[in-house]
């Protein structure tokens, strides 16, 4: 299906241009071409509005399964041209030496049929992980799941972190803060007391011993097992062989006796009429087929022999590489490399005891230095986010207010973690600890927001994030999938003003069963769900001029064909949003 732009206002060209979709789960095959601006999805529920930002997901590198492939085909695919506005996204290109075209990339990718998916960006093959890296400079997709982050505080110190604009130095502390943990574990392993210290040593060197001195091989048990049932079953393969070699060349001459008649009669018969040639040939070929197989089944019966030593070897050994496997690995069925690794690890962890046990005083002014460091730049960090916390406050709070949460507080709470200067207890992240607090309510306590949001004001609460956000993103589109949880009324509208406000700087999609927030739309799409014999299909198409009304009134009250339906629905496309 050819889908035409709607015309739109004066932003800057769309990110998402093209998005081309074939046989992912209901929809057989779709051409989307999107607008900038602010873009609505709408239709009936359970049409598949949700399937068109999946198949969006999936094309940037979200999950894959074969259970998004249409009933009845092999695979789906979906590939999508976006325009590259973000310095970010032509420098990560260039370093991964793919070429754009006229400022655009192409990205496609593919799940089939046997769980295996492909990827590719401007031509080139990628993986799923390239495809996420990439795509974060392009698209923003804000759904259910995201909202449902509110609910987790490690998520609000993330939320702050990015606001800040500290993601990355935090990111460097993460590597300072390991560093040093790793370097006081080691320094406590050497503090411990020197028989359990030599007790390690010994049973390290045990295991060393033991594993060294088996010389296992790669895949040795495999090879191993097969030799022991081959072995183990002498009488039934030997009574086997006879058997076919007494049906190939037995008594009366067997299989290949019956072929040379055969094959002496076509001969006879091909002399005859010419025309019997070609099966004459392929007779003869299955004679010294089966003749040569005749052949190689009695060299194999007379190599066979009954080695019992043998046998008894192959299972000592077997018997030892278990033992090893269930000391050293998870089971008997593990693969000999975990022997092998972990062999490996403790003679690394040998050289590394032997080595700090000499240098415990270089070791202790490392961790001494390392400490030092890391409380450094953690006190940075929680400047740097106290600082950002109450202008991010006051920025949220102003964005709940012209989203219908008037007299709404929002707090973005900072604790030190317990412990003084010297004795500062760090995490991964820091010193601080970081909750929103809300008091929806003029008078009510400020508590944390996961204990008494409601589902709407989540969703005003996660959208005054993302607009806040957005200027220190770099993705240029981005998609709010179900926005409208728990919401209506003026409440609606006031989201679908704050989304036309915000489309002027991104291009916004937003999926949304409310009138009131599509009217504000420059740009409308459907999704309609019907049947074609057996099969189910997902159409997309967009809406203008009188069609867009009559889906509009049919979001306001089920008819889209009553008058008084009809012109509710072009009265607030005239106050909202003009048709």
């Amino acid at each position: 299906m050819r889908l035409c732009r709607a015309s739109s206002t004066g932003q800057e060209d769309p990110v998402l241009e093209e998005l081309d979709i074939k046989n992912f789960a209901l929809i057989d095959s779709a051409h989307v071409e999107f607008s900038k601006g602010f873009t609505v999805l709408s239709g009936e529920t359970g049409a598949g509005k949700s399937i068109l930002i999946g198949s969006l997901a999936f094309l940037l590198g979200g999950k894959a399964g074969v259970e998004q492939i249409r009933t009845g085909t092999q695979e789906a695919q979906v590939s999508g041209t976006f325009l590259l506005e973000s310095p970010e996204a032509h420098a990560w290109l260039e370093e991964h030496g793919i070429e754009d075209e006229d400022g655009r990339i192409l990205l496609r990718r593919v799940i089939r049929n046997t769980g295996k998916s492909s990827g590719w960006i401007g031509g080139v093959p990628v993986t799923r992980a390239d495809l996420l890296a990439f795509s974060a400079f392009l698209v923003d997709i804000h759904g259910q799941h995201e909202q449902q982050s509110l609910f987790k505080v490690a998520e609000h110190r993330r939320y702050l972190d990015i606001y800040a604009g500290i993601t990355e130095q935090v990111a460097s502390f993460t590597a300072l803060y390991s560093d040093l943990v790793e370097k006081r574990r080691l320094l406590q392993n050497l503090n411990t007391d020197d028989s359990k210290r030599a007790e390690r040593i010994e049973m390290l060197n045990f295991a060393v011993e033991e594993i060294n001195s088996a010389n296992l091989r790669e895949n040795e048990d495999s090879e191993l097992e097969d030799e022991e049932n081959r072995l183990s079953s002498y009488e039934k393969l030997y009574g086997e062989i006879e058997e076919i070699n007494s049906l190939l060349e037995g008594e009366g001459g067997g299989i290949l006796s019956l072929f040379k008649r055969l094959s002496s009669s076509s001969s006879r018969a091909s002399s005859l009429d010419k025309s019997l040639g070609a099966l004459e040939n392929r007779i003869q070929s299955s004679y010294y087929e089966i003749e040569d197989i005749s052949a190689e089944f009695r060299r194999y019966e007379q190599g066979l022999v009954f080695d019992p030593e043998r046998l008894e070897q192959v299972q000592d050994r077997l018997e030892l590489i278990y033992k090893l496997k269930k000391k050293y690995a998870s089971g008997k069925a593990s693969p000999i490399s975990q022997v092998l690794e972990y062999a490996k690890k403790a003679e690394a962890e040998l050289e590394q005891i032997s080595g700090l046990v000499q240098n415990r005083e270089e070791l202790e002014a490392q961790v001494e230095e390392a400490g030092k460091k890391v409380y450094t730049a953690a006190k940075e960090i929680s400047i740097k986010r106290k600082a950002a916390s109450d202008k991010m406050s006051h920025d949220v709070e102003a964005i709940l207010q012209s989203l219908g949460m008037g007299g709404t507080k929002f707090k973005v709470n900072l604790q030190e973690k317990a412990g003084d200067d010297l004795t500062q207890k760090c995490g991964p992240y820091g010193m601080d600890d970081i909750e929103f607090l809300i008091s929806a309510n003029p008078g009510s306590p400020m508590l944390p927001l996961a204990r008494i949001a409601s589902g709407g004001e989540l969703s005003r609460v996660m959208l005054a994030l993302k607009t806040i956000l957005s200027a220190a993103d770099t993705a240029g589109t981005l998609v709010f999938d179900e926005i409208d949880t728990g919401i209506g009324g003026e409440v609606a509208v006031a989201v679908g003003d704050h989304l036309k406000k915000l489309a002027s700087a991104r291009q916004i999609l937003c999926i949304t069963h409310l009138a009131s927030i599509a009217v504000y739309a420059d740009n409308q799409l459907k999704i309609e769900k019907g049947a074609a014999g057996d099969m189910t299909s997902t159409a997309v198409f967009p809406v203008a001029g009188d069609s867009r009304v009559q889906e509009i009134a049919r979001m306001l009250s089920g008819d889209s064909s009553s008058e008084e339906s009809l012109e509710h629905a072009s009265s607030m496309l005239q106050k909202y949003g003009g048709r």
